[in-house]
């Protein structure tokens, strides 16, 4: 367990650094405080060889119920735009980081939260798990959330939950788009991990380089984006990890990845 934070819990599970929000008290609400923790947290995560995939986990009955609104209500406009301005930092941490993030998600995930939750590469939640965004209840529209939100599930979807405010379930959610599966509570963890380690025995240069290349193209015209898809392809194919994998490959053998 790496000690040093206030409201975050780190710790190491063989390749997958596991981040885990500690404000179960105040639901894991996204404070200043606590998300200039996870952008540090995130950062450092980056920065290790040895860590091969990001968790971000929850502790308590709630992943995050969002921004902390006791905190919001008595901001001035600079401080909101500080509050504001971390959030999106960790939103780009998130999409920078050259390992892949996993939400790992138990009880609510609203407004923020679920905001975090669509600007992770994966998603793992339990059946029990409700994803929202019902800014319109307390008359502060989710128009943040609503970014990474519409690019998972389209506009029609998106718009039912920023206009109703209603809450759907980890069903629906992976039904939409938002997760990529419902896990059994008592599972969840271990089908977190089982995934990380899944990606955790690819080449670490190629699952960095691929994920760049996912969100680089990802809004880019079609034949913009198959243009520079080919340019990853070409010099990957350069590359000593493909090298390594195609002989591996042909020969019939496990490939050894670099360790860089």
């Amino acid at each position: 367990m790496v000690s040093g934070f206030d409201y975050l819990l780190i710790e190491d599970a063989g390749p997958a650094r596991i981040i885990t929000l500690n404000r179960p008290n105040k639901r894991n609400a996204l404070s200043l405080s606590t998300l200039r923790e996870l952008g540090s947290a995130l950062k450092s995560a980056g920065e290790s060889t040895n860590v091969r995939c990001v968790v971000l986990a929850a502790a308590g009955p709630a992943f995050s119920a969002g921004h902390d609104l006791a905190e919001l209500l008595q901001a001035r406009d600079e401080d909101a735009e500080d509050v504001f301005a971390a959030c999106r930092s960790v939103m780009k941490v998130i999409r920078g980081l050259p390992q892949p993030v996993i939400a790992e998600v138990r009880g609510v995930a609203t407004a923020a939260g679920c905001q975090l939750v669509a600007s992770c590469d994966l998603a793992l939640a339990s059946e029990t798990a409700l994803f929202a965004t019902p800014g319109v209840k307390i008359g502060l529209f989710c128009t943040t959330p609503m970014i990474p939100l519409v690019r998972c599930i389209g506009r029609k979807r998106a718009m039912q939950m920023l206009l109703t405010g209603e809450a759907i379930s980890a069903s629906t959610a992976q039904e939409w788009g938002l997760i990529n599966a419902v896990v059994s509570d008592p599972g969840l963890r271990t089908e977190t991990l089982r995934i990380a380690n899944v990606i955790a025995g690819f080449s670490r240069e190629t699952i960095a380089t691929g994920k760049t290349a996912f969100y680089e193209t990802l809004d880019m015209p079609e034949e913009r984006a198959l243009g520079r898809a080919e340019e990853y392809m070409v010099a990957g194919t350069a590359s000593p990890d493909a090298k390594e994998g195609m002989s591996a490959f042909l020969g019939r053998r496990d490939p050894i990845w670099p360790r860089r």
